[in-house]
């Protein structure tokens, strides 16, 4: 039968009559247009030491890590990637999943179950929506950003195992979570704290060791974190990093790492030496967030609504989806890509340019997408 998906045309539809339609835009190898839209924040993607410790690796383990990470989807690298990121970080042990997506599916799940509870913030990851979701546990939502709230949630749940999770840089706005005092609020209350830190490794703390770290929480019994390796580091996969019974916890029992097949070998080795680059140049993570707030301050001097950068997302709001998307267009047409949030992507409901900062941007790069952004502004 023909019709059993025609609904999937009414709400093709629905999406178009909303503004929400979305399409694949493939970027070429040898353009010329300024990526504010990526979440390269370092600029190490295309570092030469980068890449070819990427393409020395697919030479030695081939093009993929032939099967799961406990078959054989484990390499040498593997093995010190986990070593370095948890030395790092200041945690006992990490685990590396083959995405960042999957890291959180893992921990989310391995860490709560039924008979447990977890508490959220409002403005979650899709990825730790989708792990709570799976989790089988009680999911209470609070309020972003309302540490009362989650404390409440906290001390009046009915189960005697709970976690709050949260991101720390919040992917839409870029704000930054009380992560101190959501801390304080679980040690109070027998909870764990998990953190997806994706936003926060390489730009913010000591030497870019994260929002964890900046926030005081380095190497804290009842923290879990989780990160990419695909945004400051520039690869691709994830981690979690915490204490060491739970990263053996989430080897024997997170689904995401035990049925996935490891992450690839290239990936894994440019992982490793981007975090070894970022250890060589403390003053990368400080570059990214000198440039994020130049692009806060003079694009809100130019009378556009911006939000306060914690870290490298900036976030210029606009008046409706529609507007939003011809405005992205623009840009992209005169030589500069932004991002382009629009509902249900954003949970606000508010449409806007996403823009990165990146350390490895000049001034007259910083020069360039402010004029290309200010030019084509909906009047």
């Amino acid at each position: 039968m023909t019709s059993v998906f025609d609904w999937l045309d009414t709400r093709a539809d629905e999406r178009r009559r909303a503004g929400l339609t979305r399409q694949l835009r493939p970027r070429r190898a040898d353009s010329d247009v300024l990526d504010l839209a990526g979440n390269d924040y370092l600029g190490l993607s295309r570092d030469k030491r980068v890449t070819g410790a990427a393409a020395a690796a697919t030479l030695r383990w081939g093009a993929g890590a032939t099967g799961s990470r406990l078959v054989t989807g484990t390499t040498e690298a593997h093995i010190e990637l986990e070593h370095e990121l948890a030395k790092f970080c200041g945690t006992q042990a990490a685990l590396v999943f083959s995405s960042g997506f999957m890291a959180n599916m893992g921990a989310v799940t391995a860490l709560s179950g039924k008979g447990s509870a977890i508490v959220t913030d409002a403005y979650l990851h899709a990825s730790l929506i989708d792990g709570c979701r799976l989790s089988r546990a009680d999911v209470a939502v609070m309020k972003h950003g309302d540490v009362g709230a989650v404390t409440h949630a906290l001390k009046t749940r009915r189960t005697e195992r709970a976690l709050m999770v949260t991101d720390s840089v919040f992917s839409v706005d870029g704000d930054l979570a009380p992560l101190r005092e959501l801390h304080e609020a679980c040690r109070a209350h027998g909870a764990a704290l998990v953190v997806d830190d994706a936003h926060g490794l390489g730009v913010l703390g000591d030497g870019g060791r994260g929002a964890v770290a900046d926030a005081g929480l380095i190497g804290e019994p009842d923290v879990v974190t989780t990160v990419t390796l695909s945004k400051a580091l520039g690869a691709q996969g994830g981690a979690v990093l915490g204490p060491r019974r739970v990263i053996k916890h989430l080897i024997d029992s997170a689904r995401s790492f035990i049925f996935d097949t490891g992450l690839a070998p290239s990936s894994t080795a440019a992982a490793l030496t981007a975090l070894n680059l970022l250890k060589e140049d403390p003053a990368l993570p400080e570059r990214v967030r000198e440039v994020a707030l130049t692009f806060a301050l003079r694009l809100r001097d130019a009378g556009l609504k911006v939000t306060d950068p914690a870290a490298a997302v900036v976030s210029v709001l606009a008046p409706s989806p529609e507007q939003a998307v011809q405005w992205a267009d623009d840009c992209r047409a005169s030589g500069v890509w932004v991002g382009c949030f629009r509902p249900p992507s954003v949970p606000d409901g508010i449409s806007r340019l996403r823009l990165t900062a990146r350390a490895d941007l000049s001034d007259a790069d910083i020069d360039r997408a402010i004029d290309v952004i200010v030019k084509h502004a909906p009047r």
